[in-house]
């Protein structure tokens, strides 16, 4: 079976715990509004790879990620749900730890056979009310939320993340709403706030399309740290 691979970054830090090799696959059904990595939205031919090579390059890094893993990035990797499946069976052979980083929209057979496998998933909420996710993100907001809940059922440790938008949901208001949200889950281990940056800006003006919060500020360590410490009361 193959697979659209986009890259692999071989020492990850951040993506799970420990040091971890990270597979980005290509392809994505969202367009997000603040997206950084645009040129994973389209499954590209020249991306495809066997699941036997793939994993043979994964366990090329065992000796560096044995106390880590291996994490499904993207793009949307639940968009390639039965390839990661047969990929993460040879990686849970080799005694590897698995965590998908996921918006978490999409639920069907091939995505509870993945999850046989996964030991952890980093889920993004992405915002904390219908208008603003319906705006910038095009979907319905239910949707990773009935995920959360079906991890909760299954007993798959989760790991939310929310990218913080300057003007958008980076007041107090917005961060004790997505803790209210969160509350009656048991099965959360962490809340990541994560700092909204413009890196991709190049990536977008190579492409030749427009980066719809270019005109938007990042967002600075202080204001994660202040919004950090109002979540953690």
């Amino acid at each position: 079976m193959k697979g659209y691979i986009h890259s692999i970054q071989s020492l990850g830090t951040v993506d799970g715990p420990g040091v971890r090799a990270v597979i980005f696959t290509d392809g994505c059904h969202l367009r997000c509004s603040f997206c950084q990595n645009p040129d994973t939205w389209v499954a590209k031919e020249e991306n495809l790879m066997d699941e036997g090579e793939l994993v043979r390059r994964i366990l090329r890094l065992r000796s560096y990620i044995k106390d880590g893993g291996v994490t499904f990035s993207g793009g949307e990797p639940l968009l390639q749900a039965e390839f990661l499946t047969e990929v993460a069976k040879k990686l849970k052979d080799n005694r590897l730890h698995i965590t998908l980083d996921t918006s978490g929209t999409i639920m069907n057979e091939k995505v509870d056979k993945l999850l046989d496998y996964v030991d952890l998933v980093l889920l993004d909420i992405k915002f904390n009310n219908e208008s603003d996710y319906k705006k910038h993100v095009k979907d319905d907001m239910n949707k990773p939320f009935a995920f959360l809940k079906m991890l909760e059922e299954r007993g798959i440790p989760v790991w939310i993340r929310q990218v913080i938008i300057p003007t958008i949901n980076d007041t107090e208001e917005e961060v004790l709403a997505l803790k209210k949200r969160l509350a009656p889950y048991k099965n959360i281990e962490k809340v990541e706030l994560l700092q909204f940056r413009k890196l991709c800006l190049e990536k977008y003006e190579q492409m030749g399309i427009d980066f719809p919060l270019k005109d938007y500020p990042e967002t600075s360590k202080e204001k994660i740290a202040e919004l950090e410490k109002i979540f953690n009361i």
